[in-house]
């Protein structure tokens, strides 16, 4: 037996359990992990409470590092002993041990740590395919990028002063913005005090950014597309303040031919090649030194409700860890 957590319905924080589970032994194809860190993201709120589906009771959780513990039939490119880490679906990184396709794990530099690997894999992924597939970033350019300060955001600011991009970020507090300055970021707008849409023209002398890299949803949506220049993209990768509604296409037409997308993680990372790449090109710049996560809390997984309730608050900045 092991330790995970399930949710049995949706809900708020108080619907995770803390169990025992069994772990089988891996078949044909998969692996057993121990897990030696967790990351936590708000993907994992959005299962809790039922906005992304899955069937119940289930588990939570997109990503972790760890040791291989034993493998199936036919799995050559990880063995016992491996140190690995992912980012995959279905949920249930939340877990001590873990038994899973192995096709979804990649064997880990000896460099980079298990904390490190826990809080990059989604987090890190999800900037590599913002920045480098969905609107490809060629150095020079000037970007808006909501919650800055955020794990995803904060990253975003080094992997962008790496390129030599221009980004404004958008923050909730002073403090927010003087963190996403030190990690890169050029210019800072609190949205708390200051419109979002007067600043970025002003940074940009009236003409608007080309892209615009916004998880927030509903709250920032229209301010957003209000900051493109014409053929400019939106990027909505997230849902921290709700689903972005239906809307006219004609609001995109009055905005000077606005391109819109919802990417997602799992479909740029859709096979082992691609996926692969992508963390081949995330590994070269974490040991480059030129990216790094913050790592500002970690939990014990059994504590995982606080950590959900924190997240949720939005009072946390940079990655948050639980540690089974």
């Amino acid at each position: 037996m092991s330790k995970a957590i399930r949710i049995f319905d949706n809900g708020g924080p108080e619907v995770m359990q803390f169990v025992d589970v069994d772990v089988p032994a891996p078949a044909a194809g998969e692996i057993t992990l121990r897990h030696e860190s967790i990351g936590l993201n708000f993907i994992d709120v959005y299962y809790r409470t039922g906005l992304y589906k899955q069937s119940l009771p289930a588990g939570l959780g997109m990503e972790a590092a760890g040791v291989v513990q034993a493998v199936g039939e036919g799995v050559t490119h990880v063995a016992v002993g491996d140190r690995v880490a992912y980012a995959c679906l279905p949920p249930g990184a939340y877990a001590e041990r873990r038994t899973m396709p192995a096709e979804q794990v990649l064997k880990l530099p000896a460099s980079i740590e298990f904390d490190t690997a826990a809080a990059m894999m989604l987090q890190g992924l999800t900037v590599q395919y913002l920045f480098r597939q969905t609107f490809v970033l060629q150095g020079g350019e000037t970007i808006l990028f909501h919650a800055a300060a955020g794990g995803v955001g904060l990253i975003a600011c080094q992997w962008a002063r790496a390129l030599g991009v221009t980004m404004i970020g958008t923050v909730g507090s002073d403090e927010k913005a003087e963190l996403a300055r030190m990690h890169g970021c050029t210019h800072t707008i609190n949205y708390k005090t200051e419109n979002i849409v007067e600043r970025v023209k002003e940074i940009t002398d009236g003409k608007g950014v080309p892209v615009v890299y916004d998880s927030v949803g509903t709250d920032t949506f229209y301010d957003s597309l209000n900051c493109l220049a014409p053929l400019g993209m939106m990027v909505s990768f997230g849902n921290a303040s709700g689903p972005v509604p239906p809307f006219s296409l004609s609001e995109l037409a009055s905005r000077g031919s606005l391109f819109v997308t919802r990417p997602t993680l799992f479909s740029y990372a859709r096979t082992r090649e691609r996926l692969e790449h992508m963390a081949a090109d995330l590994f070269d710049v974490l040991e480059s030194g030129k990216v790094a996560p913050m790592i500002s809390a970690r939990y014990a997984l059994s504590d995982v409700a606080s950590a959900h309730a924190d997240l949720e608050s939005r009072a946390t900045t940079g990655s948050i860890l639980l540690k089974p």
